[in-house]
């Protein structure tokens, strides 16, 4: 098992920000437990502005798997369907869009 740090950002359409907010407040019980179960622990979202920072630590064997696992889950693609389209693509994301995957430049215990 393997300890990897992952940071994302992207934005925010600023008439979504209550909204947003509020899901993320009471997010539903079988999204967690997806979490949970693709080994992603530590999870925070962080609002500036319009602008939102993600945190987690994952503790797994298989990332990609894991996340598969999560994208493929009936529970997790509803919620997606909900609050994907409440974000904006920051410029350096693939034509895909979603989270973009920052870079870590420090860190220690």
């Amino acid at each position: 098992m393997t300890t990897r740090r992952v940071a994302h950002v992207i934005a925010l359409r600023p008439e979504a920000i209550e909204e947003y907010d509020r899901l993320h407040s009471d997010v539903w019980p079988a999204v967690l437990e997806r979490l949970r179960a693709s080994n992603i622990r530590n999870y925070s979202i962080y609002r500036y502005g319009t602008m939102l920072f993600s945190y987690f630590e994952y503790r797994g064997a298989d990332f990609d798997v894991d996340m598969a696992s999560m994208a493929a889950d009936e529970a997790t693609q509803r919620w997606w369907a909900i609050t994907v389209p409440m974000q904006i693509p920051v410029p350096e994301q693939t034509p895909a869009g979603g989270w973009f995957e920052i870079p870590e430049v420090f860190h220690t215990d």
